[in-house]
């Protein structure tokens, strides 16, 4: 009786506590890939990920489809929305923003977060307990006021818990802030970013005219961080440094770059407009003229830009867009070709690109050579469910019906559809010898276990 109490009890806390994370973690953050920013967030990060003593390579960077100032961790990924890279107006807004998940990383948060949350369980449950056996000791003895109280003690109890929780992160808030601004000090780079951006958010707490209580946040209130920050910010060495002038280019196009893909059509003039001649302005007018206008228009632009800057990487990945969106897939397979060339194998996303051209052009020879360049690309980034849906249409082309099914198998593996990835599996499985290969990787999908699949039986 008494443990099964226990378990309800544990439950009850559990949804109190832990609802929202639950609720973040189920649903699917809708990722952006982008050669371009993935690697200009990547050489942010680089010089911090190596004065905290963390590889880089075992830490990846996502970017997320979300127009709110936010970043976050969950395992070994930091996760940063596109709306923060768009309102930054510097880099080194968004170098702070990463030194402080930096700092949360390297400090180990997320584990001794998990066991604040044991404690906290413990606490609530503990209290729980306490007041159910006084309501039930009350209810028996048909004196309300006891039970009323047992109820008091329970309640009690989750708002101990709740409140305990909450202040031990906005204590690791405060510690990341601080592992920032030594991160910052020790690769050279100002603090004055991570400064701009406490700004911002007080500000718009001011807007938005709430009363916010501080002991039901996770995060310090904006002025409270700015406080604790701002002294030790200012005697930095490096506090009126200013961004080299080639890091602000490459911001200012992928600013562009996203208010032309995620923000619509007129973005990108409303943003720009002082300093419309601006390289990264006409590079947001090229993509969104090919979003939005005439695909001539847009490749007139792309040229010229092209002229300017011939070994630029992804001014001939955005030419290769725009020639597959005027089914022009020869011209595409240059593009991206020449894209792939001039980025020396380091953008993977680029490679899938050119596969899926090849695949739209035709023919043998260019199903082969689709197969070559996806399976690089997967090697590289292994978990891209568009390389494998491109390496299934090559495979079933050339009539490779088997490792068609498998690749669709991992495509739907990797985009978190499991049950159609187990489907594709088994009939992978029947066109392949037991034991080869392929059997192998389609059995190791068909035994894979869905999470939460025992909570839903």
């Amino acid at each position: 009786m008494f443990w099964r109490l226990k378990i309800a009890v544990l439950a009850i806390v559990l949804a109190a506590i832990g609802a929202t994370a639950v609720q973040a973690q189920s649903r699917s953050v809708p990722i952006v890939r982008d050669a371009e920013i993935e690697a200009l967030l990547r050489d942010y990060a680089d010089p911090i990920l190596r004065v905290a003593g963390m590889r880089s390579d075992r830490t990846d960077i996502v970017i997320v489809n979300s127009r709110a100032f936010n970043a976050f961790v969950s395992g070994r990924r930091i996760f940063i929305n596109v709306g923060a890279l768009v309102e930054a107006e510097t880099p080194n807004e968004i170098i702070g923003v990463l030194a402080h998940e930096i700092g949360h990383l390297s400090g180990g948060h997320q584990d001794r977060l998990r066991q604040q949350l044991d404690r906290a369980q413990t606490i609530a449950a503990v209290g729980a307990i306490v007041g159910m056996g006084a309501s039930v000791a009350g209810a028996a003895s048909g004196n309300s006021q006891v039970a009323g109280a047992g109820t008091g003690i329970a309640m009690g109890g989750m708002e101990a818990a709740q409140r305990g929780l909450l202040a031990y992160r906005r204590t690791e808030e405060l510690a990341a802030d601080r592992a920032a601004v030594d991160y910052l000090n020790r690769t050279g780079q100002s603090p004055q970013g991570l400064l701009t951006t406490f700004k911002r958010f007080e500000k718009q707490l001011s807007l938005a005219g709430r009363n916010v209580n501080p002991y039901r946040l996770s995060h310090p209130l904006p002025r409270e961080r700015l406080a604790a920050l701002e002294t030790i910010a200012r005697q930095s060495p490096h506090f009126g440094k200013s961004d080299p002038r080639a890091l602000v280019v490459r911001h200012d196009r992928a600013r562009a770059k996203i208010l032309a893909y995620v923000y619509g059509p007129n973005a990108v003039d409303r943003v720009v407009q002082a300093n419309p001649n601006s390289q990264a302005a006409r590079y947001g007018k090229a993509i969104a003229t090919h979003l939005y206008g005439s695909q001539q228009d847009a490749l007139a632009m792309i040229d010229k830009l092209i002229a300017e800057a011939p070994n630029d990487p992804y001014f001939h990945e955005v030419k290769g867009e725009i020639l597959l969106r005027a089914r022009d897939a020869g011209g595409a397979v240059d593009a991206f070709s020449r894209a792939v060339q001039l980025s020396d194998g380091n953008a993977p996303t680029i490679q899938v690109a050119l596969g899926h051209a090849l695949v739209l052009a035709g023919g043998e020879a260019n199903f082969r050579r689709a197969i070559g360049e996806l399976e690089v690309a997967i090697t590289l980034d292994p978990a891209n469910p568009r390389a494998y849906r491109h390496l299934a249409m090559a495979y079933g082309r050339l009539g490779w019906i088997g490792d068609a099914e498998l690749a669709t198998a991992e495509a739907s593996f990797h985009s978190g559809q499991f049950e159609q990835a187990k489907r594709f599996a088994a009939r992978a499985k029947r066109r392949f010898d037991r034991n080869a290969p392929q059997w192998l990787r389609a059995d190791d999908i068909q035994r894979f276990e869905i999470p939460n699949s025992r909570r839903s039986r």
